[in-house]
C-alpha cells in the first residue's frame, strides 16, 4: 500500500478515535480504507498538468467568443475541509488557437480536484486557459454551494457563491464582458 494511502487511513483512525467512537466497529472497521481512497479521487488534480491535457489547434479564422456553460465541479474547502460544488462558465476569444471543446470541463476537473477557495479556483482556470492558449481574452464564472455554510457557522441552504475571473477584452471592454455574461444566462 503506497505511504500516502497509509498516512491518510491512520490520520482517519485518529479522527474517528477523537471523536469517541472505535474504528474497530463493524461500521467503522473499513472506513479509513473507504476514505483513503475516496481521496484519491476527491484529490485527483495534484501532479496533473493541464497542459500536457490540452489539444491546441491553429486555427486563424475563428476570432468569435467561444463558451461553454454548466461545467458541474465538486472541490474541497481548504478553510474547512468540507465540499463546495456548483457549475463552472467559461469562455474566450480565440487568437489564433482554439482547444478542443471537451478540454475546457477537464481543466475544471484539474483544478477543482485540490484543496482551495472557490476564488482561487476561479483564477487559476483562467490563468491556465490564458497561458495555454493566449487569447485575447477570457472570462470564467463560479457558482457554488458551500457546505462550510450550509451545514455549520451560518447554517444557510440556499445561500449561493458567485466568483469571476476576466481578462483581456472581458476585463477591458464591457460590451464583451456583457455579452458573456449574457451567454451564460448572468
Amino acid at each position: 500500500m503506497p505511504k500516502v494511502k497509509m498516512d491518510i487511513e491512520e490520520a482517519v483512525k485518529a479522527l474517528i478515535a477523537s471523536l469517541g467512537e472505535s474504528v474497530s466497529s463493524q461500521q467503522l472497521s473499513k472506513t479509513p480504507t473507504r476514505v483513503a481512497r475516496a481521496f484519491e479521487k476527491v484529490f485527483s488534480g495534484y501532479g496533473r498538468d493541464p497542459q500536457a491535457l490540452l489539444t491546441v489547434f491553429e486555427d486563424e479564422h475563428y476570432d468569435e467568443m467561444i463558451v461553454v456553460k454548466d461545467i458541474e465541479f465538486y472541490s474541497t474547502c481548504s478553510h474547512h475541509l468540507l465540499p463546495f460544488f456548483g457549475k463552472a462558465h467559461i469562455g474566450y476569444i480565440p487568437n489564433g488557437k482554439i482547444i478542443g471543446l471537451s478540454k475546457m470541463p477537464r481543466l475544471v476537473e484539474i483544478y477543482s480536484r485540490r484543496l482551495q477557495v472557490q476564488e482561487q479556483l476561479t483564477m487559476e482556470i483562467a490563468r491556465a486557459l490564458k497561458d495555454l492558449v493566449h487569447p485575447k481574452g477570457v472570462g470564467v464564472v463560479l457558482e457554488a454551494k458551500h457546505l462550510c455554510m450550509m451545514a455549520r457557522g451560518v447554517e444557510k441552504q440556499g445561500s449561493q457563491v458567485v466568483t469571476s475571473s476576466m481578462m483581456g477584452l472581458f476585463k477591458k471592454n464591457l460590451n464583451t464582458r456583457s455579452e458573456f455574461l449574457k451567454l451564460i444566462g448572468k
